[in-house]
């Protein structure tokens, strides 16, 4: 992942909260089709034409993924590859071990696993997400946008919202700023409750100097058991632009409480608002 600003959307802490969001298709993944016959609802294999083979693996990689959002990412990996074991057409298998080897940062295990998972899978909406994601880590912007339109171009996706912040969030990476802003503006229609999107628009409005529109985003954010010490530092230096020194004070007041030891506090106390 990024650990930087870029173009005045934060890649920071928030990356870990950005990654759960982020990538598609975890949850339930173990439940849809078999093999290459996947994918859409009406292909879904039922327990009447489920056949033996398939449910051996599917149990395997409902393990896999129960392992992986636990964080036991070595235990994941291996339920896994005995999932491709016994179904080697399994593409849901193939786009967990993507996310797993996303994880450990293996970048090419992970392209060969989603790669696979769209062989098997073509319109897999989630696949093709996912795939975008690890190719924005690679800063191979062009070709994650066109991952990320894959998705959104499947008429019954369902987490819309979360492709438009991924794709957000690399087109900020690209350097296109109007562009982002106006995706994660989809993305918070869809899900205004996204502590990421609301973040970064906050952070990009308030750089552009449209405070007042950043202070919509960042009060809404910090008004929510989400706020953070990035969000309340944030908010400090939003109200600091109003001149509202009151609203200024009772966020850093709770930054002070809550977060003593973050750097976000340590910068306040030197007044480094323009780091």
């Amino acid at each position: 992942m990024m650990g930087s600003v870029v173009n005045g959307l934060q890649w920071g802490r928030w990356t870990l909260m950005a990654w759960s969001l982020a990538l598609a298709g975890l949850a339930g993944c173990a439940g849809q089709g078999a093999g290459a016959g996947g994918g859409s609802g009406s292909d879904m294999v039922t327990p009447s034409d489920e056949t033996e083979v398939h449910r051996r693996a599917r149990i395997r990689l409902e393990l896999a993924a129960n392992y992986f959002e636990m964080g036991q990412t070595a235990v994941a990996l291996d339920e896994v590859k005995q999932a491709l074991a016994t179904d080697p057409s399994y593409a849901d298998a193939y786009n967990l071990r993507g996310l797993i080897f996303l994880r450990l940062n293996d970048f090419p295990q992970a392209e060969d696993s989603f790669r696979r998972a769209m062989g098997l899978r073509p319109s897999d909406p989630d696949v093709a997400h996912n795939y975008g994601w690890l190719l924005c880590q690679q800063k191979k912007f062009a070709e994650a946008d066109q991952q990320f339109q894959r998705a959104l171009a499947q008429p019954s996706y369902a987490a819309r919202s979360r492709t438009y912040m991924a794709q957000g969030l690399c087109q900020a990476g690209a350097g296109q700023a109007a562009e982002a802003e106006q995706t994660l503006l989809k993305a918070y229609e869809l899900d205004p409750g996204n502590p990421v999107v609301g973040y970064n628009l906050a952070s990009m409005l308030l750089r552009r100097g449209e405070v007042q529109r950043a202070q919509f985003y960042i009060r809404r954010l910090n008004n929510s058991e989400l706020a953070n010490a990035e969000s309340l530092w944030l908010g400090v230096k939003v109200e600091r632009a109003l001149g509202s020194p009151v609203a200024m004070r009772q966020l850093a007041d709770q930054l002070r409480r809550r977060f003593p030891d973050s750097r976000e506090w340590a910068a306040y106390e030197r007044g480094a608002f323009n780091e």
